[in-house]
């Protein structure tokens, strides 16, 4: 990661026991990406993926009831996409119909950026699939921190799953 003009990179990387396959099909296949979207506790009750480069998708998070229970959006545009190896798409918040929300409308601090860049790279290695992803143009702050731990406790709900996946 590194910061620029109160600007900062996520990368996360991730080493998982399966092959690539497996592993991008978890996050293409909308019946798949419900299983472990979201932080820990939360679900994801709706997924709906055009998968193409120009294609939209839109993901729902639910909180626990314990949290209120509130159902939020995020949607984007795949731009690139190159099978078993690359996704690149936008992301930011959205409406249930994937419609782009003001961060302040959603309720979250200020410091959440209205529009973020990702790539996510799949190399293959055997029957391993190591995962790199990067999120481009975070905001230094408290919300950066939140999307890093809210990444990684998707990616633990995402290793636990794929055996499931086969």
């Amino acid at each position: 990661m590194y910061a620029s003009a109160g600007k900062q990179d996520i990368v996360i990387t991730r080493e998982f026991d399966y092959p690539v396959e497996l592993v991008w099909k978890a996050w293409t296949d909308p019946a798949l990406v419900m299983k472990w979207w979201g932080p820990t506790h939360y679900t994801s009750p709706r997924c709906e993926i055009d998968f193409r480069e120009g294609g939209k998708y839109v993901f729902c998070m639910r909180a626990p009831d314990t949290h209120g229970g509130l159902e939020s959006y995020s949607a984007g545009i795949y731009t690139k996409i190159v099978p078993m190896e690359r996704l690149e798409f936008t992301s930011y918040l959205s409406d249930r119909d994937g419609n782009a929300i003001d961060p302040a409308q959603a309720g979250v601090p200020s410091d959440f950026p209205r529009h973020i860049e990702f790539v996510i790279e799949f190399i293959a290695k055997g029957e391993r699939t190591d995962l790199k992803i990067t999120e481009f143009g975070w905001t230094v702050g408290e919300m950066l921190k939140y999307a890093i731990m809210g990444m990684n406790q998707s990616l633990d709900k995402l290793a636990a799953n794929l055996i499931e996946f086969k």
